[in-house]
């Protein structure tokens, strides 16, 4: 049986029929005190993150998580349609299982989705996307020192606040994560 001594970065454990993936853990051995294990744990359905302990040695339960790489094709209502890049196999993603990262997405974009067993666990996309911005209002010589923002739409439909100079046809880069502007990218 597993235990706490098992324990290294990335792993995935059941809690509370939850799963939760070490993100840090520390060995931590107090003079004469009892030797317990400090660990931060994130949530893979909510990714919400604790601090848990453990006594040192305490049994777990460790989940075989198998990540694929798929290409994201279209959502067509009811989820997300993407591809098996190996076996081109299709499979539908439910809405709750991207996110609210979904509205970034554009077509042939490539993710990450985590199965357990059959089951999908999480979907994780990419940090950043570049995305060409289709309707925005006109950027101004000048506008890069006040700091200001105006609303754009970008290519895959979602709305992001971006620098007043931005201006339509313009690609940027934008954070998944959070929604927020990172960089204009420079044209190629």
């Amino acid at each position: 049986m597993p235990t706490t001594s098992d324990f290294r970065t990335g792993l995935t454990i059941r809690m509370d029929n939850e799963l939760w993936t070490v993100i840090e853990f520390q060995h931590v051995n107090p003079g004469n005190w009892r030797a317990f294990v400090r660990t931060k744990l994130k949530n893979l359905r909510s990714g919400k993150v604790i601090e848990n302990r453990w006594r040192a040695g305490e049994a777990v339960e460790i989940i075989r998580i198998e990540r694929k790489q798929f290409q994201y094709l279209y959502h067509d209502g009811s989820g997300y349609m993407c591809m098996d890049q190996e076996t081109y196999d299709q499979i539908s993603v439910p809405d709750e299982n991207v996110g609210e990262a979904g509205k970034f997405l554009k077509d042939s974009e490539n993710i990450e989705i985590l199965f357990n067993g059959n089951d999908i666990i999480a979907v994780e996309l990419p940090i950043t996307v570049e995305l060409k911005i289709v309707e925005t209002g006109p950027g101004l010589k000048g506008d890069t020192a006040t700091g200001g923002t105006k609303p754009a739409k970008v290519e895959s439909g979602a709305m992001v606040n971006v620098p007043l100079f931005i201006n339509e046809n313009d690609i940027i880069k934008v954070d998944t994560r959070t929604g927020n502007y990172l960089e204009r990218v420079k044209s190629k």
